[in-house]
This record gives structure tokens, sequence and C-alpha cells, in this order.
């Protein structure tokens, strides 16, 4: 955070915030009201992550606007699919090295020829 000013009103609302006389939605309003219409703000680059950041700490999972919420869910979805792929591949990989075992061992245990007597 670049704008000082944002810095020490962001600390004064989450001490509000945390004695429980405003709530969270209501700072996270002030904060975006401010970066509307503060020039220092709106040449941060990076204040829109950070207004992300601290909604994701302040306001609990329930209060969480829907689309930021469905967008959560979507990148842990992806995250659990990557990580089951990466598993399946790691299991069949294993698999394909114990078949091969397998059959190796299956060769060599035929029946001895018979011998001739």
């Amino acid at each position: 955070m670049q704008c000082n000013r944002l810095l020490n009103l962001s600390k004064q609302w989450y001490l509000h915030v945390r004695d429980e006389t405003m709530a969270p939605a209501r700072m996270v309003q002030f904060i975006k009201q401010h970066v509307t219409g503060c020039p220092i703000c709106l040449e941060d680059p990076d204040i829109q992550d950070e207004i992300l950041r601290i909604t994701e700490i302040i306001l609990p999972e329930s209060k969480i606007p829907k689309a930021v919420r469905l967008k959560q869910e979507e990148e842990e979805a992806e995250r659990e699919r990557e990580k089951a792929a990466a598993e399946a591949e790691e299991n069949n990989s294993t698999e394909t090295e114990e078949s091969s075992e397998e059959e190796f061992i299956e060769e060599d245990e035929e029946d001895p020829l018979p011998s001739e007597e």
C-alpha cells in the first residue's frame, strides 16, 4: 500500500471492526471508497490485490460476495484436480512397473520340460 492515509485509516477501521463497533463489510466499503477518490491509490498497481487480501482476512466466509467465493472455490477445485491427476499418474507408473515384474515372474514359473529317461 503506497498511500499512508489509507494505511492509517485502515488501521483505525480495523480497530473498530475488532471492537465490533464497525461491520467488516463496512470497512471494505470505506477502503474501496477511499481508493476511488485518492490519486495515490489510483496509481498503485497492487491496490486491488491488497484490497482482496484484506477482504479475505476480515470478512467471514459467509459474507464474502458470491462471485469472489465462487472464484475461490473454482481455484481450489482446480488444485484438487491437478493433485488427483498427479497422484493417478504416479499410481499408473507404479502399477506398470509392478505388472511387468509379475509377467517376468510368471514366465519363470512355467513347468520345467520333462526329462528324457
